[in-house]
């Protein structure tokens, strides 16, 4: 943590819309200094009003993530107006929901760049600086399907698996290296977020994220926990967890419930437009900020992610009921003790009468 007088620097990508734009407003709140990446000025321009309003400060650096050159060039102005970056988060992403076979070769590779190599270039950018100073955290925003691929998102699941394998062999060379440079990565559930709007889709009916449904706050925090303590990854949500359990152990179980309900969970009423702009390419106009369309089903707290960043619960909740047992037994104890000592003088009264 930083201290009162010096603000926490904080990259953030894929900042302007969604999941990104409530990690800004998250950092904001707590005053962090934020430099803001996204392709969209417009959107950038307003999540920087929101930050100041927070009480943080921001900076805007639209860029597209799958440009190597302009990330190393964001992250050398975010130092020099800003101050030493204490937290990066790779954040950014793109997705096309389809079925494998009608998918194009461009588009594999454009989801790939954006969501995976996104991120290897965020993450090279912040190891040059972090490794001279020997501190500093980089978040990777991942997700269950890390762990666990769906059908009609092949690219993306693709991607996400690629940045667990990158950051397991990032974590190895920082342990060989004993550098205090820290990695930790955040696997996130379903969150109602504004990519199921203008995500490229050849679905029939409107994408939606698969339920249970969460809002972006609950992934908001969760970065934000995972940016200030050891934990080398944190799962967010029951049916992250769920998910990744289920990969482990019964992965051909998997394979046949999600071919079966896999296409029918990922689409809700409403035909798809298949002529509306999508974000594949370019940025798609307008103001949208951190919430889809689903906030009527979208939970706003999770149970499971409060456990677990509240360890410590879980042991002082057994160990608690186990004094409580033990003061029990005391008294209890205590008191037979008084009452047979007050039969014993009651006996021996009796008998000196007796004699």
């Amino acid at each position: 943590m930083q201290s009162k007088h010096k603000p926490e620097v904080v990259v953030i990508t894929g900042a302007s819309a969604g999941l990104g734009r409530a990690i800004a407003q998250e950092f904001g709140s707590h005053g962090a200094a934020v430099g803001l990446i996204s392709r969209n000025s417009e959107r950038l321009e307003t999540a920087k009003k929101e930050i100041e309003e927070l009480g943080g400060r921001a900076l805007v650096l639209p860029l597209d993530v799958a440009d190597a050159g302009a990330i190393e060039r964001a992250a050398e102005q975010v130092e020099n107006e800003l101050g030493p970056i204490d937290v990066w988060v790779n954040n950014a992403m793109a997705s096309v929901f389809s079925p494998i076979e009608e998918m194009e070769p461009e588009e594999f590779k454009r989801v790939t760049e954006v969501t995976y190599l996104g991120v290897v270039y965020g993450t090279l950018s912040a190891l040059k600086r972090m490794r001279q100073r020997d501190r500093g955290t980089i978040v990777q925003v991942g997700s269950a399907l890390a762990y666990r691929s769906i059908p009609l998102q092949s690219a993306y699941c693709a991607a996400k698996h690629a940045i667990a394998g990158f950051t397991d062999s990032l974590r190895c060379e920082l342990v060989h290296q004993r550098s205090r440079v820290r990695v930790t990565m955040v696997q996130m559930p379903a969150l109602n977020t504004t990519q199921f709007g203008w995500v490229k889709s050849r679905l029939s009916h409107k994408a939606q994220p698969v339920p249970p449904i969460f809002q972006p706050e609950v992934g908001a925090r969760a970065v934000y926990w995972a940016a200030h303590h050891h934990r080398r990854e944190l799962f967010v949500g029951s049916s992250t967890v769920a998910a990744i359990m289920g990969q482990k152990f019964i992965p051909g179980l998997l394979d046949e419930y999600l071919g079966k309900t896999g296409f029918d969970s990922q689409q809700y009423d409403g035909p798809e437009d298949r002529s509306r702009p999508s974000n594949l390419w370019e940025s798609v106009p307008g103001d949208f900020g951190a919430h889809g369309a689903f906030d009527e089903r979208a939970h706003a707290h999770s149970a499971q992610l409060f456990l677990d960043t509240h360890r410590n619960l879980l042991w002082i909740a057994p160990v608690a009921a186990g004094m409580a047992g033990l003061a029990t037994a005391g008294i209890a104890g205590g008191l037979l003790y008084k009452f047979l000592r007050r039969q014993k003088r009651k006996l021996t009264f009796k008998l000196h009468r007796a004699a």
